[in-house]
């Protein structure tokens, strides 16, 4: 099965050149997800695949990244502090949520089957996963 940019609809490229194109209109500043959605005139559901279609296509022609920032909303950026900063953000919430599903899930499963070999391969890859994860989180040039 292709993968989800492999996959994009007619309809989520038109929505993803509404979004950039409404960006482009606020310049430098941002927009909040609602005022992004209003400005557009795009439903919430059609604006998520507008952001998410824009993010492959930025990716493929190597523009400026599309950002959300509690301050400012969405935006593009080519700060690399502020790139830098919203990059460890994520890193870190993707950091939690490996810990969650360690605790949560795969620790119980191997108290339930320590012998068993998948969850111990497993264990020990989110094992690695974690303390990378760890490592470029604690990064303090931010």
């Amino acid at each position: 099965m292709p993968r989800a940019s492999e996959r994009r609809s007619a309809a989520a490229e038109r929505h993803a050149d509404t979004v950039r194109f409404v960006l482009f209109e606020a310049r430098p500043a941002g927009l909040a997800f609602n005022q992004l959605s209003r400005a557009a005139d795009l439903s919430p559901s059609q604006t998520r695949a507008g952001l998410a279609c824009l993010r492959d296509i930025i990716a493929e022609r190597g523009w400026p990244p599309l950002i959300w920032t509690r301050a400012d909303g969405y935006k593009f950026c080519s700060d690399p502090t502020e790139l830098q900063a919203v990059e460890v953000a994520v890193i870190r919430e993707k950091l939690t949520e490996i810990r969650r599903f360690i605790t949560g899930i795969v620790a119980p499963h191997l108290a339930l089957q320590p012998k068993g070999r998948w969850v111990k391969h497993l264990n020990t890859q989110l094992n690695s996963v974690e303390s990378t994860l760890e490592m470029i989180a604690d990064y303090s040039d931010v």
